[in-house]
């Protein structure tokens, strides 16, 4: 029996090396010869934790070593401090790459499986965005070397994009035309799961609601002001009212960001931050209607004024199977990531602490899944880049089976090996899928068949309101 599983084996493994050519070799020792330098840059942005916009130091440290690799750096694009692309090479394909790295308020914790925050209060990688930039860029200057090996001839274009959490930085880079000239683009986000993303995402749309009315006191004379809380209070039921009322792939969320000062003041203002998603951007666009007209039935309940500030909104992705399918034979030649008994130990203590069933951590390669239609989900401004070019997308192993995202747990396995097994990994996939990306044009011409056929007559325009990106003052220096 030992001897057919070593045959067995000794198959599979001949089989996997087979399906590498010399060119995807290459990217393979590539991305180990930076190994080292990556999960450093990994782990530094991981410690700075840096937010939306004020991604100054970690945009910088990818930024510095695209450049100290030989790539040409065109920093603080598309109005964004923090924003830049690394290119090498020139004339066709373009193939584009995306590279996040900005972190999430408050979720600051030490690299273990059990809650304690490096930094109370601070920032924290609870998306792997860390890795993702890293990744992403490992795979960028592979291919950079391979271009000036003469291995293969085109253009390779590395996208350091920030502001991904909260204010959505591809969306102007898209709006400043940016993404026209690829051919296609990859990506890809850390998981608990390793596969080749044929799913689509939600549409989003993000505003701002401000009620305005009259101060008074609270107990002397009540009947001389009119409440802006009042306002906003009606707002947020008439919300969750109409929630009955709305499909069950819609969303909608709300953050109050001010609601008075004191008790004994009626207060004169109030604000809050509002959120709808749906599958369908047509669908999100409707309730969003819906949703400003009871705002101001709100506001003439409350008798006080009241204002809607469109923040940004995201297009849904637009699926590319045909890339997907190209990626996923690159994940089945590498195989599933291995991991050693201490990190197993540790995903299965994390999931012990999280009080979910102990699976430990998967590395399997997930088989490719059929599109279909979705029912919630999370957002991304990668579909605004996926309704410009043909987008390929992977999620890789970063976090065990169970783990909550957005919370300490993702930043916990981001600091440590399992998460620097998964930047490695994406590198490597990425880089061996762009290589056949630059070596069979018929396939680049099959993936912008498949969208210019999905994407129809859709023109594509950015969700944004006029004027340049919400920069803070801290970062833009005004």
């Amino acid at each position: 029996m030992r001897s057919i599983i070593l045959l067995l084996f000794c198959t599979l493994t001949s089989l996997s090396q087979a399906q590498i050519s010399d060119s995807k070799q290459m990217i393979l020792n590539s991305v180990e010869k930076h190994k080292s330098n990556l999960i450093e840059m990994s782990d530094e942005i991981w410690s700075l934790a840096e937010i939306a916009f004020e991604e100054t130091k970690s945009s910088e440290i990818l930024a510095s070593y695209a450049e100290k690799n030989g790539m040409k750096l065109e920093r603080a694009v598309a109005g964004m401090p923090t924003a830049f692309v690394a290119s090498y090479g020139e004339g066709s394909p373009v193939i584009g790459i995306l590279g996040e790295f900005d972190a999430l308020p408050g979720l600051s914790q030490k690299a273990q499986p059990t809650k304690d925050p490096l930094n109370p209060g601070m920032g924290g990688h609870g998306c792997g965005h860390n890795l993702f930039g890293a990744g992403s860029l490992g795979a960028a200057i592979a291919i950079k070397e391979l271009i000036e090996a003469g291995k293969i001839k085109g253009t390779v274009k590395f996208f350091g994009t920030p502001a991904e959490e909260k204010y959505f930085g591809k969306l102007w880079f898209a709006r400043e035309g940016y993404f026209d000239d690829l051919d296609v683009c990859l990506d890809w986000h850390p998981a608990a799961k390793t596969k080749s993303v044929v799913q689509s995402s939600l549409a989003l749309v993000d505003f701002i609601v401000e009620f305005r009315g009259q101060a008074a006191h609270a107990s002397f004379d009540p009947w001389n002001g009119r409440s802006a809380v009042d306002g906003m209070e009606l707002f947020t039921t008439g919300i969750n009212y109409f929630r009955e009322h709305i499909k069950g792939t819609t969303r909608i969320h709300y953050h109050i960001m001010h609601g008075g000062d004191v008790v004994n003041v009626v207060p004169d203002y109030a604000k809050i931050w509002t959120r709808v998603r749906d599958s369908q951007r047509d669908d999100m666009l409707a309730v969003y209607e819906h949703v400003k007209e009871i705002a101001r039935g709100a506001a003439i309940m409350a008798n006080v004024d009241y204002e809607v500030t469109l923040v940004s909104g995201l297009h849904e992705v637009l699926v590319n199977r045909r890339g997907g399918k190209a990626l996923q034979k690159n994940l089945e030649a590498l195989g599933p990531i291995k991991y050693t008994p201490e990190e197993i130990a540790f995903a299965e203590e994390m999931q012990r602490v999280l009080e979910v069933p102990t699976f430990g951590i998967d590395g399997s390669i997930e088989p490719l899944e059929e599109t279909r239609p979705l029912i919630g989900g999370a957002s991304s401004d990668v579909g605004d880049v996926s309704w410009v070019v043909p987008e390929i997308r992977l999620s890789v192993t970063t976090a065990p089976v169970g783990t909550p995202w957005h919370s300490w747990a993702v930043v916990a396995t981001g600091g440590m090996s399992i998460g620097h097994k998964g930047l490695v990994y994406a590198a490597k996939a990425l880089g061996m899928t762009m290589v056949d990306l630059f070596e069979d044009p018929a396939l680049v011409s099959e993936i912008q068949a498949e969208f210019k056929k999905r994407k129809g007559d859709h023109v594509y325009k950015a969700i944004l309101p006029e004027g340049p990106p919400p920069i803070p003052s801290s970062v833009d220096g005004n």
